[in-house]
């Protein structure tokens, strides 16, 4: 999935960059983008990652986890397509696959959140006490 900057045009319908037709399938993947960084636990653990490469033991150690969640949640960004592994000795290092496009997606994020307030954490629907 490609996504493109919206453009805006003269009547002020706003144009997502996608092939027509697409539209529901560029849904879809983007919906599913988002439900892979939907656990703040993986959040952490890809933005550990920006700093550098680190196997399963430094993560746990740096995000205060269990070494079977840190895995899971692992296996779950690898699954994605948003990390890759390469064996050393007997263990794996974990890196972020595109570390700019996810620094650029985190931005966008921080930045949303910072206009939208507290709204998201309050949503009484996908805030912090639904997802408990």
């Amino acid at each position: 999935m490609t996504m493109t900057e919206p453009r805006i045009d003269t009547a002020g319908s706003t144009d997502l960059g996608t092939p027509a037709g697409s539209e529901p399938d560029a849904a879809l993947a983007a919906a599913c983008l988002f439900h892979g960084l939907a656990d703040s636990s993986r959040v952490a653990i890809l933005r550990h990652l920006l700093l550098g490469e680190h196997n399963v033991r430094r993560l746990t150690e740096h995000l205060g986890l269990a070494q079977s969640t840190v895995s899971t949640h692992l296996a779950c960004l690898r699954d994605c397509g948003l990390v890759t592994s390469r064996p050393v000795g007997r263990s794996s290092v974990f890196r972020v696959t595109e570390p700019a496009l996810v620094m650029s997606l985190f931005s966008a994020a921080e930045q949303l959140l910072a206009a939208t307030g507290d709204a998201v954490v309050l949503c009484p629907d996908t805030g912090a006490a639904a997802t408990r």
